[in-house]
Formats: structure tokens, C-alpha cells, sequence
């Protein structure tokens, strides 16, 4: 199983930066740059563990399905839906929140453990990384900053 991981700190506290990761829904709002649309699916919402969100990613449809939601730990884990958007299996990722007292800062990190082919595997820690993870934590840096 291999790794894709970025962190970050945050210049905010943590209650404030979990506000709006929590939401699954959230991405179309504070990632706008790469995702243009999204929606829970079945009438569900954003802070329900088992929610499927179906987002637009560039030009990619991708539908993801949220497996934990803690608000004591701030963590967040989703898999893809089948069929994945990319040719990778076995993916879990983890957005996972920690506090920094010294400065009442935040400690981000986002990461996913996934299978795929050996030869493709330093282009999907590379994506996943500084395609995915990193552009979309600026982008809700960008917005707690607004």
C-alpha cells in the first residue's frame, strides 16, 4: 500500500479551520478553483458519517463516500465510490486537524493510502500531494483568510 501525504499549518485555531473542513459538501465553496460543483447525494448532508458527495473536478465526476466524521479527534476519512476516477484502488484518505498551542495555530494534514500499479506509483503520491491536498488547502486558507 503506498502513501500520498501534504501538511500545512493553519494561522487560525482549530475550532475555526474545522468549521468549514467538517462539511463534506464544502469543496465547491472554498475550493472553487477546482471544483466548480457538488452535492450529498440521497438527501443526506455534509456532517453525516455514510454520505456520498459527488463533486466536478476539473473535468472529472467524482463521487466519494465519507466513512468518518469525528469532531472530538477532527478528522475526516472518505474512500472513492466505484468506479474510482483514477486508476487506483484500495483508497482511503484522511483530512485530519491538530491543534498548535503555542500560537493557537492548526496543524493540517491530508493524506491517502492507496494501491496501484509499481510503476505509477511516484505520479500518484506526486498527484495526489501537489494536484489534490496542497491546491485545495490554499484554496480553504484563502477562504478562512476572506
Amino acid at each position: 500500500m503506498a502513501r500520498s501525504y501534504y501538511s500545512t499549518v493553519f494561522a487560525f485555531p482549530i475550532d475555526k479551520v474545522w468549521a468549514v473542513a467538517r462539511d463534506f459538501n464544502g469543496l465547491a465553496t472554498w475550493w472553487s478553483a477546482n471544483v466548480s460543483q457538488s452535492h450529498i447525494e440521497d438527501g443526506k448532508t455534509g456532517d453525516t458519517v455514510g454520505a456520498v458527495r459527488c463533486f466536478t473536478f476539473g473535468s472529472d465526476d467524482i463521487r466519494e463516500h465519507q466513512v468518518e466524521l469525528s469532531d472530538v479527534n477532527h478528522r475526516c476519512v472518505y474512500e472513492f465510490c466505484e468506479p474510482a476516477p483514477f486508476p487506483v484502488k484500495n483508497y482511503l484518505a484522511t483530512l485530519q486537524l491538530t491543534p498548535i498551542t503555542d500560537g493557537n495555530l492548526t496543524f493540517v494534514e491530508w493524506w491517502t493510502d492507496f494501491d496501484c500499479e509499481a510503476e505509477e506509483l511516484a505520479h500518484w503520491q506526486g498527484f495526489f500531494a501537489a494536484e489534490v491536498f496542497a491546491p485545495a488547502l490554499s484554496g480553504l486558507r484563502a477562504y478562512l483568510t476572506s
